[in-house]
């Protein structure tokens, strides 16, 4: 009805505790937009989350008030792939291990 006047982008969010993970699909992705020949931007650093946990080494109350602190770091990236059909249907088959979190949507531009 419209045609394809307006351009499209997948808009991919990534987050895992793992930075290995993050890194291995967002080189899986470049790869993918370097065979198919979109264009891609990216992958953006978004800041890294960090969740902190103290908590006394004590289970009693009793004795020395020693701490320990434990940290889990959540890591982001962002990815703008020009939208193909072929290009996503490629991106959708990359094996997501377990324990990475993956956002694809679609923004016009």
């Amino acid at each position: 009805m419209y045609g394809n006047t307006m351009a499209q982008r997948a808009r991919i969010k990534l987050a895992s505790i793992d930075i290995d993970k993050i890194n291995t699909i967002c080189t899986d992705i470049k790869d993918i937009a370097d065979k198919t020949g979109v264009e891609l931007r990216g992958p953006i650093p978004l800041p890294t989350k960090k969740l902190k946990v103290t908590t006394r080494k004590s289970p009693d109350g009793e004795g020395k008030a020693s701490w320990e602190r434990y940290e889990m770091r959540i890591h982001k990236r962002l990815i703008d792939l020009s939208a193909d059909e072929r290009t996503l249907r490629l991106v959708m088959r990359v094996p997501i291990p377990e324990g990475l979190n993956i956002e694809i949507e679609m923004v016009d531009v």
